[in-house]
């Protein structure tokens, strides 16, 4: 895919729009989400970028602890409709600073285009949509005006932050997905209760993966009991640092969003096996972060997240393997398997408390 650059967009639909700044913000999803059906490519793309201008408001330093709050609680009620999105747009993007990418930016100014084809949707997408924006931008300003520099108190924590972060957006998909499909619909509550563990195991790759690059920014999303229990302090990390009880500590987080990945194939195989792009969608996203999880633990020395990306070469190779096994159940989970090898296992696996249920591993 060619580098995202800015033009002008004054011409343009407001969906080639939400096509354009999608391609500028995530490259990622800017793949993924032309696989999906027709029917779910538009909605799915304009809650990601709902969730993206979320993310803006946490991300930038820029803006102080009361500042993130009014404004996410403002964009909150723009989603909602209660907010006209140009007077949110007026207010946020002369604030923005140079931390925020040149996409980021133009995203903000625009969210009136964006906001439009929201409130196109049905009332049930819209109603998904609305109730994720909000739990996030509560939840996620909280946790970034109480971080702290030497991590979260525990592993309950760490899971509400992850809730925040992704495990509420695996719900706002799964009931998109519903919404489209009266089959996937017929599996709902053990969708609803896998997509937490779906999100968290995707988040808790990043936050492996993105360690030190957080430390720089003085933020640290490791729970403090795990390493603790391992006889090392978190305050005490540092790159230079590789005390053993640390990277125990490490492996043991490893192990636990293992086990969230693996509750991620049961929710993509619970798909029909004819919807073989809300597959694709799915298995590529825990492809690409369960080689990740792979190369974190066998470089459990790292000290930049580059150090443990996975290459361009393995992004194809994730593709490829989706494309000839997408329409089986039972190639995935032995592909799966063979990927995972190594990895430490987590002896006992529990949703996180937002759900209040346990899955099984297997």
């Amino acid at each position: 895919m060619p580098r995202w650059q800015a033009q002008d967009t004054g011409s343009m639909r407001d969906l080639e729009y939400q096509d354009y700044i999608l391609q500028g913000v995530s490259r990622t999803f800017a793949l993924t989400i032309p696989q999906l059906p027709e029917a779910l490519r538009d909605v799915v793309g304009n809650a990601y970028l709902l969730c993206r201008i979320t993310d803006t408001i946490e991300d930038d330093p820029a803006l102080d602890a009361s500042q993130k709050r009014e404004l996410a609680r403002m964009f909150s009620n723009v989603v909602a409709g209660k907010v006209v999105a140009q007077e949110f747009a007026d207010r946020l993007y002369p604030l923005l600073s140079d931390h925020i990418s040149e996409a980021e930016h133009e995203l903000v100014k625009n969210t009136d285009r964006v906001i439009r084809l929201t409130h196109g949707f049905n009332a049930q997408q819209r109603a998904a949509m609305q109730r994720c924006v909000a739990i996030m931008a509560d939840g996620m300003v909280d946790y970034q005006i109480n971080k702290n520099p030497h991590g979260l108190k525990d592993l309950p924590d760490m899971d509400k932050y992850c809730y925040y972060v992704a495990g509420v957006v695996g719900e706002m998909l799964t009931e998109l997905f519903c919404d489209y499909s009266r089959e996937i619909a017929a599996h709902r509550e053990l969708m609803m209760k896998l997509a937490v563990s779906f999100g968290q195991g995707l988040q808790m790759t990043n936050i492996l993966k993105d360690i030190w690059e957080d430390q720089e920014r003085g933020a640290c999303w490791l729970p403090q009991d795990i390493f603790r229990d391992h006889g090392f302090e978190l305050e005490n990390l540092g790159k230079d640092h590789h005390d053993g009880g640390f990277q125990e500590g490490l492996g043991e987080l490893i192990a636990i969003a293992h086990a969230h990945l693996r509750n991620a194939l049961s929710y993509t195989l619970l798909i029909p096996r004819h919807e073989k792009g809300l597959r694709k969608f799915c298995f590529w996203a825990l492809g690409m972060a369960l080689l990740t999880l792979r190369r974190i633990n066998s470089h459990r020395a790292y000290t930049s997240g580059q150090e443990v990306k996975i290459s361009r070469r393995s992004v194809k190779a994730t593709i490829i393997a989706t494309q000839l096994t997408v329409g089986s159940d039972s190639m995935p989970r032995l592909l799966f398997n063979m990927t995972a090898a190594g990895l430490p296992h987590s002896p006992a696996f529990v949703i996180p408390s937002d759900t209040s249920a346990t899955v099984p591993l297997n």
